[in-house]
């Protein structure tokens, strides 16, 4: 089947650079003789059409802008059959042939579903702060992210030295340590708490026990969130604090600051570079696939592979991270 319309839609968290591909996507396509119509809301607004058709013009100006102007959403109703079944005819009602959803694990794992019951074309394109989909060494938003990290970092630095303390610091990741490691060498950390390597309590002893602070007069811990209430960087600052009270402790929580902002270079690139190869992928015939970056090459990842949660992290950073520590 020729794809002569495609829809846009942003899903789950948003993530810097989602406006660079949504403007991607749209002027590949139509610069390929197609129509293009924005989706508000994500998988929402697709059960709600809330769906505009766009024009160049639309994407105007907007490769710079943090966030999406498509807006996201979680929808509950598209996990059941009768919300994809309304996603669905309003596709058709629109004459939509095909979709390009930008978003991480879950939107991904959705775009799944709905092209496998209505077998829809459907491409990925990989936008998550995360940086946890298998199949891309880079998602969109991650290194913007990344700099955001590393800018709030240093500033803590300067406190943290001039009081001799011990900072926790949390940063996002869900179920993935890369924001924290990463973050933790870019910024000099003198070690980092993540899910892939032990328990937290497990690592928190390690720390204590390696002697980490030596002679420095603070100390730097990056932690990747938890969804545990008891865990992250608070539930650590306040064990510390009751386990070894000969420690001045404190605790900062990065939240949603490390999804805003103005796209980096490297994520305004990596957008239009998949958003443009999104579109030709579908031009091919192409199917079911998440368009990722492997060795500075585009490559096209089938949705079940992208979605398979067993992204690793390189071992040698930790490596890395402790030798410089010292």
């Amino acid at each position: 089947m020729e794809v002569k319309t495609i829809g846009i839609l942003t899903s789950g968290g948003d993530a810097p650079g989602m406006n660079a591909a949504i403007r991607a996507v749209t002027r590949s396509a139509i610069f390929a003789g197609m129509k293009v119509f924005g989706i508000y809301r994500g998988y929402q607004g697709l059960i709600e059409d809330q769906i505009e058709e766009f024009k160049t013009q639309n994407v105007s100006n907007i490769i710079s802008r943090g966030g999406t102007i498509l807006k996201t959403a979680r929808s509950a109703d598209f996990k059941t059959p009768e919300g994809r079944k309304l996603a669905y005819e309003n596709m058709q009602k629109h004459g939509i042939d095909a979709l390009v959803v930008i978003g991480g694990d879950g939107s991904i794992t959705g775009a799944s579903i709905l092209a496998r019951e209505y077998d829809v074309p459907i491409v990925g394109l990989p936008g998550t702060i995360d940086n946890d989909l298998a199949g891309t060494d880079m998602t969109i938003g991650y290194d913007t992210a990344m700099n955001t990290i590393m800018e709030c970092v240093d500033k803590i630095r300067d406190t943290a030295t001039s009081h001799a303390r011990l900072f926790f610091i949390e940063v996002m990741g869900r179920d993935a340590g890369f924001l924290a490691l990463n973050g933790a060498i870019a910024t000099g950390c003198e070690d980092v708490i993540i899910p892939e390597e032990t328990t937290q309590y497990d690592q928190l002893k390690a720390l204590i026990a390696n002697g980490f602070r030596k002679s420095k007069s603070s100390s730097m811990v990056l932690v990747t969130e938890s969804k545990d209430p008891q865990g992250g960087a608070l539930g650590l600052a306040e064990r510390m604090k009751k386990e070894f009270p000969e420690y001045d402790v404190r605790c900062s929580i990065l939240g949603h600051l490390q999804r805003g902002g103005s796209p980096t270079a490297a994520d305004r690139i990596l957008a239009s570079r998949t958003g443009y190869a999104a579109v030709e992928a579908l031009r091919e015939g192409q199917r079911n696939v998440m368009i990722g970056i492997h060795n500075d090459h585009i490559v096209n990842v089938p949705f079940h592979k992208a979605i398979k949660k067993d992204k690793p992290i390189d071992p040698e950073l930790l490596t890395v991270l402790r030798v410089l520590s010292i």
